[in-house]
């Protein structure tokens, strides 16, 4: 079995499990046996770290629900891989070379060795982020429900938000929290950190710690790209915010400076690739669904919790454009050349998440035919194959049909456009055969 199978078929056992787990009546508020495209579809978002939801998870699933929830967004988040290495790790077992390179293919690692050490910086880090997510939650939960209700608020939260997920114990999600300081900083710290990806942490880390003696530690491509793009995308996506939204009396329009500030910050954040909210986004203008729809498709960084194309990939084509227009032949970033491998793995990644979208929004718009709004269907669509949680109020309304294709779109935007279609087509050895070159009209 190829190692693309074996991720895909990972995650199915995994949304399997989740599935039979929260149909059973512990699982459930009124006691009773849940619906099985309910849980279905809950614990497909939750494997795949989306936080679209059919129901309100704070009222519909009863405390061992949300537990089991919140286990099936940790598992998504660290990945299938991961998360079964890890309990090898812990019941002391040994790992093979097919498991070793089902890492290296799950954080694209050039190679297989300190597999070992990996998972466990991987699992420390998890832990350090999301505890100090829970200590800063705290305080403002248990000042209004209580220490013990408040600190699982707080947890709750704070895992999800480390993962990117965006499932909240709140019906209105955040919206209620929406000037508290502690609540909103906490919760973009942990999607910044989580989405960024663990290489870019750990080297960061290491960066730090090399400051402490003479020579200077040399940051790599991917974390000068990561870190670049990340933090334009994020003063981008505020801006745009407070341009298009600051005169909507339903959203900005209203609002102290500071929590407009504050709130269009949160937006930007959020859609790369969490799903919180503190503003409807029902709401918003088309001009602002429109950004959503854009940040959101970009997603988030390669080895991290979110979804998306990735920063990486859109500032491959965005210099692979710029090199055209100057008339050159090579793609450049900080003073080094782009193999073509690469180039091409960018344009199959943003060719082939084009189509998905394209195909399941259509596919929705036969199937909820006169129903909902074009934007609204093509939103949905994004944000479940971008794997943020984000949407305009319409999820519980799809037909069971409507459903599954959301799911098909959740699953597959969370293990990856290319380890799907290497599952499905199987891994071929490139072709040693080489053809003559003819120029082609283009543009």
């Amino acid at each position: 079995m190829t190692i693309a199978r074996t991720i895909c078929l990972g995650f199915l056992a995994v949304i399997t499990l989740g599935t039979l787990l929260l149909m059973l009546p512990l699982s459930i508020t009124s006691g009773e046996w849940n619906s099985p495209i309910v849980a279905l579809f809950t614990a497909t978002s939750a494997v795949c770290v989306t936080g679209l939801a059919v129901v309100d998870t704070g009222t519909h699933f009863s405390l061992w629900g949300q537990a089991f929830i919140l286990l099936l967004v940790q598992i998504g988040g660290l990945g299938y891989m991961t998360s079964t290495t890890f309990l090898l790790l812990v019941f002391r077992q040994k790992f093979d070379f097919r498991q070793k390179f089902a890492i290296q293919e799950s954080f694209d690692r050039p190679f297989v060795q300190g597999s070992r050490s990996l998972i466990r910086s991987i699992i420390a880090t998890v832990l350090v982020f999301e505890l100090l997510g829970v200590i800063i939650m705290f305080q403002p939960f248990s000042a209004e429900y209580g220490s013990i209700r408040g600190l699982w608020l707080a947890v709750f939260h704070s895992i999800s938000a480390w993962n990117n997920a965006g499932f909240s114990l709140f019906p209105d999600s955040l919206i209620g929290y929406q000037g508290s300081w502690p609540i909103n900083l906490a919760i973009s710290l942990l999607i910044i950190f989580g989405g960024i990806g663990y290489q870019v942490i750990m080297e960061l880390f290491n960066w730090v710690m090399s400051l402490r003696s003479p020579r200077t530690a040399r940051l790599s491509l991917n974390f000068k790209v990561v870190t670049s793009m990340t933090a334009i995308l994020l003063v981008i996506g505020t801006v745009a915010y407070l341009i298009t939204e600051i005169q909507n009396p339903d959203t900005l329009k209203g609002l102290p400076p500071q929590t407009t500030l504050l709130a269009a910050w949160f937006q930007s954040v959020t859609t790369r690739t969490a799903g919180f909210n503190s503003i409807d986004y029902g709401k918003m203008g088309d001009a602002a669904q429109l950004i959503t729809i854009a940040l959101m498709f970009i997603g988030a960084s390669p080895s991290g919790t979110g979804g998306g194309i990735k920063t990486t990939t859109l500032r491959i084509l965005l210099n692979c454009t710029r090199s055209t227009l100057r008339g050159s032949e090579q793609v450049v970033m900080y003073g080094r050349t782009l193999s073509p491998s690469l180039i091409l793995k960018a344009i199959a990644v943003f060719m082939g998440s084009g189509f998905l979208i394209a195909f399941t929004t259509i596919s929705l718009a036969l199937i909820e035919s006169g129903k909902f709004e074009f934007i609204d269907l093509l939103f949905e669509c994004v944000s479940a194959f971008a794997t943020v949680g984000l949407s305009t109020g319409i999820t519980a309304d799809f037909s069971a049909w409507g459903h599954l294709i959301l799911i098909l779109t959740m699953y597959i935007g969370r293990v990856g456009i290319l380890v799907s279609m290497a599952a499905i087509l199987g891994e071929k050895p490139p072709s040693q055969l080489q053809y003559p070159e003819e120029n082609l009209l283009v543009g």
